[in-house]
């Protein structure tokens, strides 16, 4: 049985071990997504009631996490952002990825948020109607645009007059001794 629910206290530990069994070594040695989570949770620019975890038969197999960022330009516009998104690796490609984020999604619409924009893989965040950002006029804070900066309109026209460069929370920086000082946590 497959459920989604709010995340909840109880869960932030092991979210955070599921997060970064899911991306040790994807990218390279080790991975900060664990981190990343974890001090989003103590961050303005966390959504707490877009956090959400997958549960399979009664235990906590993914999550995922919505949070505040910015679309600077003539003005400052607010949209949200997802990520990371998690699922424990032998369930990893098995759908629940997929469910996760279209729940986030869904909820994120029925909470009036305008649009999403993310840095994900450009094969996979199609299926959910993500199209290259440079198609809004929107780019990184550095002016850059490439595949994997992406956006989605919650709502039709939703991001006509938002034009700019995208600004996410600096909880998205960490520091290698910060990352080392936390990994002690999991040993």
């Amino acid at each position: 049985m497959i459920q989604i629910r709010l995340e909840e206290e109880k869960d932030y530990l092991l979210v955070e071990k599921i997060t970064k069994e899911a991306f040790d070594g994807l990218h390279g040695p080790g991975c900060d997504e664990h981190l990343i989570v974890h001090k989003l949770r103590k961050s303005a620019c966390f959504i707490p009631n877009l956090s959400y975890v997958l549960e399979k038969d009664g235990q906590v197999i993914g999550h995922i996490v919505f949070s505040k960022a910015k679309v600077i330009g003539d003005e400052e516009y607010e949209v949200i952002s997802f990520g990371p998104v998690s699922i424990i690796k032998n369930e990893q490609g098995k759908g629940y990825g997929t469910k996760l984020i279209q729940y986030g999604i869904d909820q994120a619409k029925q909470l009036g948020y305008k649009a999403i924009v993310i840095y994900g893989h450009p094969e996979y965040y199609p299926r959910f109607g993500f199209v290259n950002a440079e198609k809004f006029q929107i780019t990184t804070k550095d002016g850059q645009n490439f595949n994997a900066f992406m956006a989605l309109e919650l709502y039709e026209g939703a991001l006509d007059s938002i034009k700019g460069k995208f600004y996410e929370d600096k909880v998205f920086q960490v520091d290698s001794s910060e990352l080392e000082a936390f990994n002690l946590k999991f040993l």
